[in-house]
């Protein structure tokens, strides 16, 4: 069973695209500077950290509002 699960990150992020591309951001991020907001994770892994970081709300993002053009 994945932790957190896909379920509570979704009810804090709209969709499930935006979460991967954040998650996604924040992990690359950690791997180039190592800064993980939380204490004591419980992944290894920066994608799971990226996404323990959402699920805490210790990592927030804004959406732009930007349409696109048709």
């Amino acid at each position: 069973m994945l932790n957190p699960s896909i379920d509570s990150l979704l009810k804090k992020i709209d969709s499930k695209y935006t979460l991967v591309t954040v998650a996604a951001k924040r992990a690359r991020e950690m791997q180039l500077a190592n800064n993980c907001v939380i204490e004591n994770p419980v992944s290894h892994k920066c994608v799971g950290k990226a996404l323990e970081e959402i699920d805490t709300e210790a990592l927030s993002y804004v959406p732009s509002e930007e349409k696109i053009s048709e």
